[in-house]
């Protein structure tokens, strides 16, 4: 039975520890956070989870195997190093950390003590992404031209961390699985108007190899609520709504071009319009997924798909993005992997 503390239960906290108490071999015996009456929120829905205050309180005691850091994004480096520096596994909610070099030396850390590091970026848990990465391998969409999505609501608002480090993740960390690759470099642009220096909006592009592209809008300030991301591939595209019934729509659509000819009057695009389905689906709670691998990763010794290189990968867009954010957009380049984090 591993044990799970849950550290910080503001707005994902106390979800995390509803979907650890419903996970096989694991019992969540502590809760941590700076107020106490939030702990006794907690306790009064889980009353066998120990209520604790100081994060170091919870590690020297013998009352946890793994901890789970659901904190402000510039804590985490300090506590997800703590915690491995006692020899526990570690799960992140997303961001890892703040910059590259602070993931680095995390993912070091982790295999040092030979202990899980695992990052919450929850859709790569959820069968939709699955589902999209399943279309991309078989082929069945052709070549990827892009991806794009748009993450956008209004509200809630946060001001410890910009719309791009608070939403572009999610968007992020599915581009990179989907296409199996970093992109070769990011820019990006944004507006200001709540809060000085905390970005509302912000549009990336990403740059990957093979002349592909991907496209990427957050914000706080949108009048309608969307989470949609566009595969578009040269023989067919499809559509991941989440907030729709039938998560994933498949397009046979495209454009058929034939080869350049020196007679304009020879060449002719033609437009290809089939139909569309929505391919069957086993949906499940996407945290509840993601912590369910978190604990079978300790028990089997498996690398998670989410494990710190993937959160440094992230992380590494995200610096280059804000880098292009206060460049006034200029195209910021990412190290190739042998220059960067879990190279071969």
């Amino acid at each position: 039975m591993i044990r799970v503390g849950v550290v910080g239960l503001g707005y994902w906290g106390p979800n995390l520890v509803r979907c650890f108490s419903e996970v096989d071999n694991c019992k969540v015996t502590a809760v941590c956070d700076q107020s106490y009456d939030q702990l006794l929120r907690i306790r009064d829905r889980f009353p066998g989870v120990y209520p604790v205050e100081d994060f170091g309180a919870l590690l020297d005691r013998d009352m946890v195997d793994a901890v789970v850091i659901a904190t402000p994004t510039a804590t985490h480096f300090e506590l997800a190093s703590r915690a491995l520096e006692h020899d526990l596994h570690v799960f992140v909610e997303k961001p890892l950390a703040q910059t590259s070099d602070e993931c680095r030396k995390l993912v070091e850390l982790a295999a040092e003590r030979n202990r899980v590091l695992f990052v919450g970026h929850v859709f790569l848990h959820s069968a939709p992404v699955q589902k999209l990465r399943e279309l991309i391998l078989s082929g069945e969409l052709g070549n990827i031209n892009y991806i794009s999505s748009r993450r956008l609501n209004l509200g809630p608002v946060r001001k410890d961390v910009s719309a791009l480090y608070d939403l572009a993740p999610h968007d992020i960390s599915m581009m990179l699985y989907l296409l199996g690759q970093k992109p070769e470099s990011v820019s990006c642009s944004g507006l200001a108007h709540l809060n000085a220096g905390i970005h509302d909006v912000c549009n990336l592009t990403l740059q990957f190899e093979g002349n592909r592209m991907g496209m990427i809008h957050v914000s706080w300030l949108d009048p309608r609520k969307e989470r949609v991301l566009t595969v578009v591939g040269d023989k067919k595209m499809a559509v991941y709504d989440d907030l729709d019934q039938e998560k994933i729509k498949v397009y046979d659509k495209g454009i058929n071009a034939p080869p350049p000819s020196a007679d304009f009057a020879e060449f002719q695009i033609s437009y290809r319009y089939g139909g569309s389905y929505s391919p069957w689906v086993n949906e499940r709670e996407p945290l509840k997924a993601e912590c369910m691998d978190f604990i079978r990763c300790i028990d089997d010794g498996d690398v998670p798909t989410t494990d710190g290189v993937n959160g440094f990968q992230v992380t590494e867009v995200l610096e280059a993005a804000q880098q292009s954010l206060l460049s006034d957009g200029q195209a910021v380049e990412i190290c190739r992997d042998e220059e960067g984090v879990g190279a071969g």
